[in-house]
């Protein structure tokens, strides 16, 4: 990569193609600020530069200066994601700021779709098609703040998942992404369907911007439906869980929008946080949304409450109006924040993992007891309807970390064990590579390596991200060793490298 004066010239250029006042920085607060998350405990760096774009061809610059002068290249958005995706790599690396690119461009509600920037958030999409008065919404929806370049990148999904799906599946009709060679594609046409060649857009999808920065997508809209919102208690969770599959699979589960577990620990740090308009009872839950016309959502109703009264349910109750229906539904989108005000001067640690539907009750049951041993302090909320949870995971100082990092890879490895993944939405980044080939096999990550080395040789795209190693190739003789493991790669020209070099590897 480039050497500490080569990073400077690149600075330069940026700041003579960038000449408005705030489009470049290197304002140390704010290279660290874009480098490392609060909610993050993964290896950080901070960058060299920031950089704001506000269009295609902006990146297209940038991105040309930064394979000209040979500087990574880290791309970063809405700032909400967990596992280290827009850190910064050392010695230095140029942080693209695509939260400016927010506009809608077009929107074609005779074909349900609309075209948009990366940097646009999904609830100000949805916002403004309600503002408009168009019945459309996009129906993906993870965290609060979540942009559609981060939601691209790390193939995300949310609470509507169980009725939608995930961003692996049609929402994105088209992605325009800059290569790193500096070219511009579209991979695919406007049309809700195509057969023509590899599906290009869910190359895209998942890869975490190590294959190219996506700037524009045409997004899929669905019918926004009536619906209404349903809360069911139970004495466990193992009650709660195995109801779920059962509503699904009745005639009336295709009117299940969503369907959500909040633990007990969970219920409690609503209440304390005080987000609640009213004391919740603290018992294991599944919060429902329904969908349909009015008898259809009553007749799904009925279906659902002699379900989870089968089930041991003695609570079942409708959100009165709209305004306590959007006050319950609340309190699952802000989890973490109940979580934090619940524990004040704690940290958080949240990870996610998802196992097959049936598998669920065992995962949480094992999950729950094993923090309950280690003496940590959680509330767990997940999407039961498709097998994904979230941990929350509290501690109070650095010494504690270890005992956390800890309980989070056996709650993965508890998971796989399950013919789970280590991730079903929060991405892979830096935090859960490690875990890969033991998930997908070693020739399958060789196959995202090949592709990776294909698309970007130079390996500028955010490296040491998913599957990657920060090292380029060819090297010289590298040798890294402790007791666990020897690394080392040959055919390095002395002048290939200027500076430090830094592998980033978590050792069982």
């Amino acid at each position: 990569y480039a050497s500490p004066r080569e990073i400077k010239v690149s600075i330069e250029k940026l700041k003579q193609a960038f000449p408005e006042e705030g489009r470049v920085t290197t304002d140390p607060n704010v290279l660290n600020e874009h480098g490392s998350s609060d909610n993050s405990y993964h290896p950080t760096s901070p960058h060299a530069v920031v950089v704001r774009a506000l269009s295609t061809e902006d990146v297209v610059q940038i991105v040309k200066i930064a394979s000209e002068c040979k500087v990574p290249m880290v791309v970063y958005s809405g700032a909400t994601s967990l596992e280290g995706h827009y850190s910064g790599v050392s010695p230095g690396s140029i942080c693209i700021d695509m939260s400016g690119m927010d506009k809608i461009l077009e929107i074609h509600e005779a074909d349900s779709d609309l075209i948009c920037q990366a940097g646009a958030q999904w609830e100000d999409i949805n916002q403004t098609l309600k503002d408009k008065g168009i019945p459309l919404f996009f129906p993906l929806d993870p965290g609060p703040g979540a942009t559609i370049g981060g939601m691209v990148g790390t193939g995300c999904s949310g609470t509507n998942a169980v009725r939608y799906g995930t961003a692996k599946a049609e929402w994105f009709l088209n992605l325009t992404v800059v290569l790193p060679n500096g070219e511009v594609i579209k991979t695919r046409r406007r049309a809700r369907k195509s057969s023509v060649g590899f599906d290009t857009t869910k190359l895209f999808i998942g890869a975490e911007g190590t294959l190219g920065i996506v700037t524009e997508a045409t997004l899929r809209l669905a019918p926004r439906l009536p619906t209404k919102v349903a809360m069911a208690q139970f004495k466990n969770v193992e009650q709660a869980v195995n109801a779920v599959q059962d509503i699904l699979n009745s005639p009336y589960g295709p009117h299940i929008q969503c369907v959500e577990l909040l633990d007990d620990h969970m219920m409690h740090a609503i209440n304390v946080a005080g987000i609640s308009t009213r004391p919740l009872p603290v018992r294991d839950t599944l919060f429902f949304k329904i969908q349909g016309d009015h008898y259809a959502i009553k007749l799904a109703a009925k279906t659902v409450q002699a379900i989870v009264k089968e089930h041991g349910s003695d609570r079942f109750e409708f959100a009165g109006t709209e305004q306590e229906a959007e006050d319950l539904w609340q309190n699952r989108k802000y989890a973490l924040t109940s979580t934090m005000g619940a524990h004040p001067g704690t940290r958080c640690w949240t990870t996610d993992v998802c196992v097959p539907v049936s598998k669920l009750p065992e995962l949480v049951y094992e999950t729950k007891k094993d923090l309950a041993q280690a003496g940590l302090r959680s509330t767990i909320v997940g999407h039961v309807g498709d097998g994904n949870f979230h941990a929350l995971i509290l501690f109070e100082n650095d010494e504690e970390l270890p005992k956390v990092t800890d309980a989070v890879h056996r709650l993965v490895h508890r998971a796989l064990d399950l013919d789970g993944t280590c991730t079903g939405e929060h991405g892979v980044g830096i935090g859960k590579k490690q875990y890969l080939s033991e998930e997908l096999g070693e020739g399958t990550v060789e196959l995202m390596r090949s592709i990776k080395k294909a698309v970007d040789p130079m390996n500028l795209m955010n490296p040491g991200k998913v599957c990657f190693l920060l090292l380029p190739s060819p090297c010289h003789q590298l040798t890294v060793k402790n007791s666990s493991f020897i690394l080392t790669r040959t055919n390095l020209k002395p002048d290939d490298y200027t500076g430090e070099i830094r592998c980033h590897m978590n050792i069982p």
